[in-house]
């Protein structure tokens, strides 16, 4: 497992109790993941030193977590030295290391998103922005992480956000604003085998009532009550579907997760953005619910044999993650604080390293995530707040409203147009 968040340690959860699984290893891991899986200090984005460590550790698989080793080809590197791997190459990685590649693949598959245009010029924003109309969405073109969206009705914010990416020699893409919930559907994909997971909702701004600027994610939840079997398979036959077989016929074709993030708008699905990965905090709620062992599923995408895998097995119920962060987050975070309760159960670890005396420590942003499950989202949002109120990190803070909206039954798809 390649990889340090709290998504790495579900996901290293999960393998470590699949009996098929004889041995783990996490790299570069952190202080949760330490507990079940062999740790190696090992750069995640050096090809040649990953390929190093699966070939020292005659690995039968290689799961890589993040998305930049991914963007970076390091996928295509443990393939070449003959290990199979999940995650996708670098060419196909594009869907997100690109949002320009990402609509060009989305109109060629006649998927609905966003109206863009691409700015690369400062000389040029003024006049784009004029084109657009408040609520104003600006994007990094590359990877930001989830921090390089601001999503405001102020041309100014928006001016200044765009103006800041574009001195940093980063193109910008402004985007028409969507309307209806979002929701984040995982796919695994083996060429043009498309199987979802079950759909999840995350929280992206800092603060309650989704106040203060975006992050990484702040919390989610899973299933989404306001989503049904028949609008996943909608959406996998408007979406992702075309999208796999778009990437097919181009020769690049996507095997590992593919991740859509969707407005779920009055006139149908429509794509905000694609991740070719598993999401985090998004993760730690679908496979609290998964009873599928992951190893053979994994390892059956790797190899081509996804078509092959039965159906997936579902726990009933909901599941809920809260993220602890830092003091500081999303800006630059105060680090080297010491934890307490954090190796308890459904505790998560993501920003955390475990010091020389035993201690664990913050070394992060996002430093935990608490997973609470129950019978339905209330229940599971008690869990979850339950098991939070026993982990202390000085000064940190987390959202006290996560899928509150959702347990109350106010989200819903808007009526089509």
């Amino acid at each position: 497992m390649i990889g340090s968040g709290a998504r790495e340690h579900a996901i290293v959860l999960n393998l470590a109790s699949d009996p098929a699984v004889t041995a783990l290893a996490c790299a570069p891991g952190n202080a949760g993941t330490a507990a079940v899986a062999e740790q190696h200090g090992v750069d995640a984005v050096d090809p040649e030193a990953v390929v190093a460590l699966a070939r020292d550790w005659s690995a039968d698989l290689v799961v890589i977590g993040p998305e930049v080793p991914l963007v970076a080809g390091v996928a295509d590197a443990v393939r070449a030295a003959g290990f199979d791997c999940f995650g996708p190459s670098a060419a196909a990685a594009r869907i997100e290391g690109s949002k320009s590649f990402a609509k060009d693949v989305m109109t060629a598959a006649g998927v609905a998103t966003a109206s863009c245009e691409i700015v690369d010029s400062p000389a040029l924003l003024d006049a784009t922005l004029d084109r657009f109309t408040p609520p104003y969405v600006v994007k990094d073109d590359g990877l930001a992480a989830g921090k390089g969206v601001v999503v405001t009705s102020e041309r100014e914010v928006a001016r200044a956000h765009a103006s800041t990416l574009l001195d940093g020699g980063h193109p910008v893409l402004l985007e028409s604003f969507l309307d209806g919930p979002e929701a984040s559907l995982f796919c695994l994909v083996d060429g043009s085998t498309v199987v979802p997971l079950v759909p999840a909702q995350d929280f992206k701004r800092v603060g309650d009532d989704d106040s203060g600027p975006n992050t990484g994610g702040m919390g989610a939840y899973a299933p989404l009550p306001w989503v049904d079997e028949a609008t996943v398979a909608d959406v996998v036959a408007r979406v992702v579907q075309p999208v796999a077989d778009e990437m097919v016929r181009r020769g690049v074709p996507f095997s590992g997760l593919l991740y859509a993030g969707l407005a779920m708008t009055s006139n149908g699905p429509s794509v905000i953005e694609f991740n070719c990965r598993f999401g985090d905090p998004e993760t730690q709620v679908v496979l609290a619910l998964l009873r599928t062992p992951l190893a053979g599923v994994l390892r059956a995408v790797a190899t081509g044999s996804l078509a092959d895998v039965p159906p997936l097995e579902w726990a009933e119920g909901s599941a809920v993650t809260v993220v602890v962060a830092a003091d500081g987050y999303p800006g630059p975070p105060r680090v080297g604080d010491v934890i307490t309760g954090a190796e308890a159960e459904g505790v998560l670890h993501a920003g955390t390293r475990r010091r020389d005396d035993g201690a664990v420590v913050s070394a992060g942003g996002r430093v935990l995530s608490i997973v609470g499950t129950g019978p339905d989202l209330d229940a599971a949002r008690a869990d979850a707040y339950r098991r939070l109120a026993g982990v202390n990190l000085p000064g940190s803070h987390h959202r006290t409203d996560i899928a509150a909206k959702a347990a109350r039954g106010e989200v819903a798809i808007p009526a089509r147009a």
